[in-house]
């Protein structure tokens, strides 16, 4: 009888052996023919489609290439980049607002944003642009002073919001009820126990707010917040019902006097497309940066 802990020698001898044969199965790739399949009809469908945007006369890109480095369709499109930018900045900055007013102990604060999210998110975009659009049709002077009392500073408001004030002041005040959910939910995303770990170390709420809440809540908020801030870049077509000069209302009012619906049409598509790309790219590697030390 063996005192040490070793195997015997035979059985040591038998598991070597076994390895030398596992090692001598020939390994079989899983064959995948319904991919294959479809990868082959995915790529069909792309060549067809790709040789009828070439082939058909129809697309007319000629007149595409004629008008899509305009002077008139460039002042578009910066136009439409000034709405989705003062939309993003003024929605989200009143939205951070909102959301840490939902998530105070204060029954008042929670109520008042509360109401405002409610009212913003059921009141379609269009009527609320008319509405601030026409603003002097309701009241035809703001004034300042003791309430229900005198005025002591009034303003005309036809002077006051114009159509470009009232573009981006409906679209920043829609799009800050959903940029404060947004927001919520990524505060509400980090582990409460960081907080109250910080707060026994005697770290400021303000900076437990700064260094620990808002790096760890932006990698839940970004995504969402990128698809917001793209859904507004596009929804910028809808102040078209304003008489703005975005890129959908002068590709409109290009193809109402040339009557080449379809080439003008691509030319705002494209330029859509190219603006959206940019801020996916810009998306990927803001998201990257704030995933730093969260993957491994």
């Amino acid at each position: 009888m063996s005192l040490t802990s070793d195997p015997p020698l035979h059985k040591a001898a038998e598991s070597g052996a076994e390895r030398e044969d596992y090692s001598a199965l020939e390994v079989v790739p899983v064959r995948n023919p319904w991919r294959w399949a479809a990868v082959a009809v995915t790529a069909v469908l792309v060549a067809q489609f790709a040789h009828g945007l070439i082939t058909n006369p129809g697309w007319e890109w000629e007149v595409f290439a004629d008008f899509f480095t305009t002077r008139t369709i460039l002042k578009a499109v910066w136009i439409t980049i000034q709405l989705t930018f003062y939309g993003t900045a003024l929605g989200f900055a009143l939205g951070i607002v909102l959301a840490f007013m939902r998530l105070s102990q204060s029954p008042f604060l929670k109520s008042v944003a509360f109401t405002y999210i409610w009212a913003f998110r059921s009141i379609p975009l269009i009527v609320q642009l008319l509405f601030w659009f026409n603003l002097t049709y309701l009241y035809k002077r703001l004034d300042f002073g003791i309430p229900f009392g005198p005025g002591f500073l009034s303003f005309d408001t036809a002077g006051l919001v114009g159509a470009m004030s009232a573009a981006v002041l409906g679209l920043a005040l829609h799009q800050a009820a959903y940029a404060a959910e947004i927001v919520r939910g990524g505060v509400l995303a980090v582990d409460g126990g960081q907080l109250e770990a910080a707060a026994a170390l005697g770290i400021p709420r303000l900076r437990q707010l700064r260094k620990i809440v808002l790096p760890q809540a932006m990698r839940s908020i970004l995504p969402n917040a990128a698809n917001e801030v793209i859904s507004l870049f596009k929804g910028t077509s809808i102040v078209s019902v304003m008489a703005i000069g975005e890129l959908f209302y002068q590709v409109q009012v290009i193809y109402g006097r040339n009557g080449r619906v379809v080439p003008l049409l691509m030319v705002a598509t494209v330029w859509y497309i190219i603006l959206t790309t940019v801020l996916s790219i810009a998306q990927y590697y803001v998201e990257r940066r704030f995933s730093r030390g969260a993957t491994r």
